[in-house]
C-alpha cells in the first residue's frame, strides 16, 4: 500500500510540474504576442511642413499599417517590373515572329516560281513524250493515264479550274504533276525495254563506221565508178575509207564471226566476218590483221589497220557489205544507230 501511495504522489506531482510548466509557456507565447501586437499597434504621427506659411499636416497611423502599406507598394511595383519585362519579351518575339513571316513569304514566293517552272518543264515533257510514243507506236492513252482514272492527264493539270478552299493551287498542280508522272512510268519503261531489245540488234547489224574512232572520208562510193589503175567504168561494189596514211586501226561494224583471214592478188589482205540475219562483211587492203579465222569478234573491236595491200593506188579500208548473196551499198548501214 505504502509503495502505490509513493507511485500515486510521484504521477500527481509530475502532472502538476508539466501543466505548470505548459502554463508558463503559453504565458510567454502569450505576452509576447501582446507586446508584438502592441509593437504594430503603436501610434506614429507623421507630420508634413510646407515651406510657406500653410497648415501644418499631420497624418497619424501604426506600425502595422506603415508595414502593409510597404508591402502592398513593394508588391506593386514587382508588378510592374514583371508585366513591363513580358511586355518587351513579347515585343521582342513578334518582332522576331513578323521577320520569319517575311522570310516564309519570300521563300513562298520563291516556291511559286519554281512551281510555274516546273509545270512548263512539264508542258515540254508532255510534248516530248507524245512524240516518241506515236514515233514508236505505244498507245499513250492506254499507257500514260493506266495508273488511275484521277488527273493522270497534263490536260487537267494546266487547266485552270478552282480548288477547295484552304488549299494552295501550287499544292493542287504538284499532286496532279505527281499522278502525271507516276503515269508516265509505264511507257517509259516501255521505251526502254524497246532500246534495250533494239540495243542488241543494233549491235548485230553492221552500223557503224568501219574505221575506229570514226576518222578518215570516202574516197570511192559504191555503184558505178572510173577505176583508178584501168581508166575504165565498172561497178565499185563497197565504199573506200582513205586517212591518207596506213596503220589506222580497222574495227568490226556488227557482232560475228570471222570467216575468212587471207590474201588476194586484189583485195590484199582481207577478212570476211559472218554476222546475224544472212550479213557479210569484208575489210580489204589492210597492213595487218589481228584476229584468226573463227574467232568472235564484237562490234567495235579492232581487227585489223588500214593498207595497201593488193590492188591499191594508196593506203585505204575497201568495206563491203553483202546480204546472203546479194551486194549492198554499205552507206546505208553505217550510222543508221
Amino acid at each position: 500500500m505504502a509503495r502505490s501511495r509513493r507511485y500515486k504522489k510521484f504521477e500527481k506531482n509530475f502532472v502538476s510540474h508539466i501543466l505548470h510548466g505548459l502554463g508558463s509557456f503559453f504565458s510567454v507565447i502569450g505576452t509576447g504576442c501582446k507586446k508584438l501586437i502592441g509593437l504594430f499597434d503603436e501610434k506614429i504621427t507623421i507630420m508634413i511642413v510646407p515651406h510657406a506659411n500653410s497648415k501644418v499636416i499631420n497624418i497619424q497611423t501604426n506600425i502595422f499599417a506603415m508595414i502593409m502599406g510597404a508591402v502592398i507598394l513593394a508588391g506593386i511595383t514587382g508588378s510592374f517590373v514583371y508585366f513591363n519585362k513580358k511586355t518587351i519579351s513579347s515585343t521582342i518575339e513578334i518582332s522576331r515572329l513578323r521577320k520569319e513571316n517575311r522570310e516564309t513569304l519570300a521563300s513562298l514566293d520563291e516556291l511559286r516560281d519554281e512551281n510555274n517552272n516546273l509545270l512548263q518543264a512539264a508542258k515540254r515533257f508532255q510534248t516530248s513524250l507524245s512524240q516518241s510514243l506515236s514515233l514508236l507506236g505505244i498507245n499513250q492513252s492506254t499507257s500514260v493515264t493506266g495508273a488511275g482514272n484521277k488527273n493522270s492527264d497534263l490536260a487537267s493539270l494546266f487547266s485552270t479550274q478552282d480548288i477547295t478552299s484552304g488549299s494552295l493551287k501550287e499544292t493542287s498542280d504538284i499532286k496532279q504533276l505527281t499522278a502525271y508522272l507516276e503515269g508516265a512510268v509505264q511507257p517509259v519503261e516501255e521505251i526502254g525495254e524497246m532500246l534495250k531489245n533494239q540495243g542488241t540488234l543494233f549491235t548485230d547489224i553492221p552500223n557503224v563506221w568501219p574505221v575506229k574512232n570514226g576518222i578518215g572520208h570516202i574516197s570511192m562510193a559504191f555503184g558505178q565508178n572510173i577505176h583508178p589503175i584501168t581508166q575504165q567504168w565498172y561497178i565499185h561494189k563497197g565504199l573506200d575509207f582513205s586517212t591518207w596514211r596506213s596503220g589506222d586501226p580497222v574495227i568490226a561494224t556488227a557482232n560475228g564471226q570471222v570467216v575468212t583471214v587471207g590474201y588476194d592478188d586484189s583485195f590484199g589482205n582481207n577478212i570476211i566476218i559472218k554476222h546475224k540475219h544472212g550479213i557479210y562483211t569484208r575489210y580489204a587492203h589492210l597492213a595487218t590483221i589481228r584476229v584468226h579465222k573463227g574467232d568472235m569478234v564484237t562490234q567495235r573491236q579492232v581487227i585489223g589497220t588500214i593498207g595497201s595491200t593488193g590492188i591499191a593506188t594508196g593506203p585505204h579500208l575497201h568495206y563491203e557489205v553483202h546480204i546472203g548473196s546479194s551486194v549492198v551499198d554499205p552507206a546505208k548501214y553505217i550510222n543508221i544507230k
